[in-house]
Order: C-alpha cells, then sequence, then structure tokens
C-alpha cells in the first residue's frame, strides 16, 4: 500500500533527525590537543592594535589584525562571593577568571558543589577578559592591576558590590580603575574602566572586551546529545549569527556592528559582551595556532584632555539560558536559546510549557499536560489519519487477494487497487498527510525540551531525578519501545514483507537510542505515544464494529 510507505518515510526522517542531531560529530579539535602547558599557561589572545594616534574607528579594524600573543599568566586572585556567584578576578590584566554559578549544582547528587561555567583550569579555558589599546600608555590584558582587598562578600541586605583594580602608567600620567559591580539576583556584572589623565597631553583610545575559550572537553559533552558550542553575534541587520571555532580558525571575523552583542555560548549556558545602546563596535574572532578561540570587540575611540576623567562601560552576562533574565538585558540575547528555523513555533510551545509549570509546579507533568494539549490541538486530523488506517486494516484481505491474483503484473495491480479505493470511498494519503503537517510541532517541541534550562536536574517522580538525563534504570525508553509496538499492531500491516519487517524493527531501534536521550523527550513520546494508541485504538474498534 502506498500510504504505507509514505508513513514510513515520514517516520523514518523524524526518527532520524532526532537521532542524527544527537550523534552529530563535535567541531574538529585544533591541531594541538590542550596540555597544562599549552592552557593552564595558555598563549594569550590577541589584543587588537590602534595603527596610529588619533585614528577614529575606522582604523581599528586594520589594526586588530596585529595580535599580541603572550603566555596567560596569573597574579594575585581576588575572590568574590554573591547569592548567584562564587567568582574568581585575577590582577593579571584585571581578567575574569573563574565563575562558578551557585543556583546551577554540577551534578544532582553534588548539590553544594556549583557549576564552574568560566574557568582557567589545565584542561579547559573560558575566561572573559577587558583592556584598552592606545598609541600612548594604557593597560592591556596582560597589564599588572593592584587590588584594595582579596576577598569580598555581598553582605545579607546588601544589592550590590563594586571590586575596583588600579593601574597607573610608569610616569604616573594615566590612572585606570576598573571596577567590577555584581548586584544581587542578576547574572549581569558591570564593567567600568575610568581613565584619568594627570599628564600635559591628551590621551585617545580604545576600549576591547573579549572572551577565550578552548574546544569543548570530553566532560562538557553529553553521550549522544551534542550541542552547539561556540561564538556568536548579534545585529540587528542580520540578527542572529553563529560563529563557530571551525569558521574563527579559517577566517578572522571583522565587522562593525551598533547595538549588537558578542558571546561564547554551549549547552545551557553563556558568556555574552554587551555594548552601550547606540555604540558602534568593531567585532572580531582569532584562532591562532595552538591558541584558545577569541571573540571580541572593539570601541569608539574615546579622547582624554589633561586634567579629566573618562569612562569605558560595558556588561557582561555570565549565567543560564534564562530566557526571562536575557529579554531584559539585551535584544536578542534570548535567541541564545536556539531552537532553529522552527523558532516560530518553538517559543509558543515553551511559553505554554512554563505558564502549566507555574500551576504544577513540575516540568515532567508540564510536559505530559503539554503533550496532552497539543494532542487535543492535532485531534481532529488525528482521528482523520487514524480512520483512514483503520479503513485500509479493514481492507487489507482484499488487497491481499489482488496482491496474490496480479502477481507480478504492476501496472493491472495498481488499477485493481484504484479501483477498489474508489469503491470503497478510500484516500490512501489520508493515513499520512495528518501526520505530516504535524511534524514541524514535533521537531519543534523537541527543540524546546532540548534547549531548556529549566529541566536540567529538575526531577520528575520517583527515580527521575533529571530529566535533562537518561532514565539509569532504562525504564521509560522500554516503555517507549512498548507503545510502538502496540501502535504497530494497530496499524495496517504492510502486505510488502520487507516494508513489514522494518516497521516492526523500529520499536527496538528507537528504544536503544532513546535509552541514551535526556528523560525529558522521552516522557514526551511516552505519553504522545499512549495517548495516540487510545485514540487510535477507540477508533479502529468503532469502525470495525460497524463493518
Amino acid at each position: 500500500m502506498e500510504n504505507q510507505r509514505i508513513i514510513l518515510f515520514f517516520v523514518l526522517s523524524f526518527g532520524l533527525l532526532l537521532i542524527w542531531q544527537g550523534v552529530q560529530p563535535p567541531a574538529k579539535k585544533p591541531d594541538t590537543v590542550a596540555t597544562e602547558s599549552t592552557v593552564a599557561g595558555a598563549p594569550a589572545a590577541d589584543v587588537p592594535k590602534v595603527a596610529s594616534e588619533g585614528s577614529g574607528l575606522g582604523a581599528a579594524p586594520a589594526a586588530a589584525a596585529t595580535i599580541s600573543t603572550g603566555q596567560l599568566q596569573s597574579g594575585q586572585r581576588i575572590r568574590i562571593e554573591t547569592d548567584l556567584f562564587d567568582a574568581e578576578l585575577d590582577t593579571v590584566g584585571g581578567d575574569v577568571r573563574v565563575v562558578a554559578l551557585r543556583k546551577y549544582p554540577v551534578a544532582v547528587d553534588k548539590p553544594s558543589v556549583p557549576f564552574r561555567l568560566m574557568e582557567d583550569g589545565k584542561l579547559r579555558t573560558f575566561i572573559a577578559q577587558s583592556g584598552l589599546i592606545s598609541q600612548g600608555a594604557a593597560p592591556d590584558h596582560h597589564a599588572m592591576f593592584t587590588a584594595d582587598k582579596t576577598e569580598y562578600k555581598l553582605a545579607a541586605g546588601q544589592d550590590s558590590l563594586s571590586v575596583p583594580l588600579h593601574w597607573r602608567s610608569e610616569d604616573g600620567g594615566i590612572e585606570v580603575t576598573k571596577t567590577y559591580t555584581f548586584k544581587r539576583n542578576s547574572y549581569v556584572i558591570g564593567l567600568d574602566q575610568q581613565v584619568a589623565n594627570r599628564g600635559a597631553a591628551n590621551w585617545t583610545g580604545h576600549q576591547y572586551t573579549q572572551f577565550q575559550r578552548t574546544q569543548p572537553g570530553e566532560a562538557e559533552k553529553s553521550r549522544l546529545m551534542n550541542t552547539y558550542t561556540g561564538g556568536v553575534i548579534y545585529s540587528t541587520e542580520k540578527k542572529y549569527e553563529k560563529i563557530s571555532l571551525d569558521d574563527m580558525s579559517s577566517s578572522n571575523l571583522d565587522r562593525s556592528i551598533e547595538n549588537g552583542w558578542a558571546a561564547m555560548i554551549q549547552h545551557y549556558f553563556l558568556g555574552a559582551w554587551i555594548p552601550n545602546r547606540g555604540e558602534a563596535d568593531k567585532y572580531y574572532t582569532k584562532a591562532p595556532k595552538d591558541r584558545p578561540y577569541v571573540i571580541g570587540m572593539i570601541s569608539p575611540e574615546v579622547s582624554v584632555a589633561p586634567g579629566e576623567e573618562k569612562h569605558f562601560d560595558r556588561k557582561l552576562y555570565v549565567g543560564p539560558k534564562d530566557q526571562d533574565r536575557m529579554a531584559k538585558v539585551a535584544e536578542g540575547l534570548r535567541l541564545t536559546v536556539d531552537y532553529g528555523v522552527l523558532t516560530v513555533l518553538a517559543q509558543p510551545i515553551f511559553w505554554l510549557m512554563k505558564h502549566i509549570h507555574t500551576l504544577v509546579g513540575n516540568w515532567g507533568w508540564s510536559i505530559v499536560i503539554l503533550t496532552l494539549l497539543i494532542k487535543l490541538a492535532f485531534f481532529k486530523l488525528s482521528a482523520a489519519s487514524y480512520r483512514s488506517m483503520a479503513n485500509m486494516r479493514k481492507m487489507t484481505p482484499k488487497i491481499q487477494s489482488i496482491r496474490e491474483r496480479y502477481g507480478d503484473d504492476r501496472q493491472r495491480m495498481s488499477q485493481a487497487m484504484m479501483e477498489l479505493y474508489k469503491t470503497e470511498k478510500i484516500n490512501p494519503l489520508g493515513g499520512c498527510l495528518p501526520i505530516l503537517v504535524q511534524i514541524p510541532v514535533f521537531i519543534a517541541l523537541y527543540w524546546v525540551l532540548l534547549e531548556s534550562v529549566e529541566l536540567r536536574q529538575a526531577p520528575f517522580i520517583f527515580w527521575i531525578h533529571d530529566m535533562s538525563a537518561k532514565d539509569p534504570y532504562y525504564v521509560l525508553p522500554i516503555l517507549m519501545g512498548i507503545t510502538m509496538f502496540i501502535q504497530q499492531k494497530l496499524n495496517p500491516p504492510p502486505p510488502d514483507p520487507v516494508q513489514a519487517k522494518v516497521m516492526m524493527s523500529l520499536p527496538f531501534i528507537f528504544t536503544l537510542f532513546f535509552a541514551f536521550f535526556p528523560s525529558g523527550l522521552v516522557i514526551y513520546w511516552v505519553t504522545n505515544s499512549t495517548l495516540s494508541i487510545l485514540q487510535q485504538w477507540y477508533i479502529t474498534r468503532k469502525i470495525e464494529a460497524a463493518a
């Protein structure tokens, strides 16, 4: 039956899409594997040099081609504790070297150990850097700063915490105070670089901010669900653009963007440098051989007259892909929760799931209820599909008889089948067209469940303590395989023995692959299959009883 072939095609396509999205290989690793000598003391990236004094923003990109390299050194550490962060700054460059997220444990069984989003460890580097560039004296991310204290803590009742670092030129003419501001219940870290000109000549320069990171290590990868790790930029013209680590290796980004931002993202989390509104910056990437990857931006030039003080400021978002929080920080930042081409469908689905969660307080039950609502929305389409399948099932003996009668004469067999369809008023495509309409919604829901940080370490019931991880006892994947097998039995059997064997093997194949998928995805699939069985069983029983 032709509709069996079409249904088989779409089922296989959808399943293979999910599997392919999970098992596609990560980005190519650099030529040299990160070692203690190349990462713990990793060569630092790549400060753009200004071409000439008095140059405007237009001179910056030419300067960006000239980079300063050197070792990622460490000086004195300044430790900061807030309600959301355990962070560390370094007096070398005033870098943000460590950011641990207190509200996001590293694992369910380690609730007191916060997840380290940023670090400059032996096997992994992901840090945020900033500095000033000028023909005159200016501190870049190799400069040595001094600190007032080495320990800062956001006290009870305190809304913000400022951490100043100081630098002075050798002749004392230029003083720079780099201040990080941490606020309660905020993943935004404010950066202010104050330039005080104590000399006798004008000082002109640019601010730059950038991220350095190495390739994801094995500990950062899941066994099956590989998601995007790399750079992202946003502009009002081109919106959300991925700049992968491989892209950085092959060519250097050089673009002027106003009202944009640049980020390094990974599954569930990100770091993003966000300039002020109305500021036009030069965006760049670098990937020197055997060096960490770099993405950053250079501000317009600022002139500071003798006796004057000027400020360069910028925001740094370091935290989860929380859409509500990110929407308040910068335009387009919520797009780092990447639903791909189906964002127009995925966003309403996530909105609905989030509101269900506010009522039931459990993300697992939210998925179950959301699946039920989607099933209700497609109830009539599904009913039409199941009626068509039930009618085809009823016609199976007659179809088999036609096949046996005409044997290898495919032309006469097709004519006889068309006559049968016409006589019985059956549309052979009636079972697959409703499925085709629903596939984009299912794929969008798949991405919502995969990308939502809310499901990370979120419990469901019984043994499911983390819906972003696989079922430790494989109960859900087995239930999914059973429901798929039952659905196969409710469908009309394919007359072609090869098709029949392929269809009957699908429950076992899907069970194998879904054994390693996040529990939240499998909860959806089991719920959807169970509801489909109930609806299909009822319709099939009704049609067969009327026969």
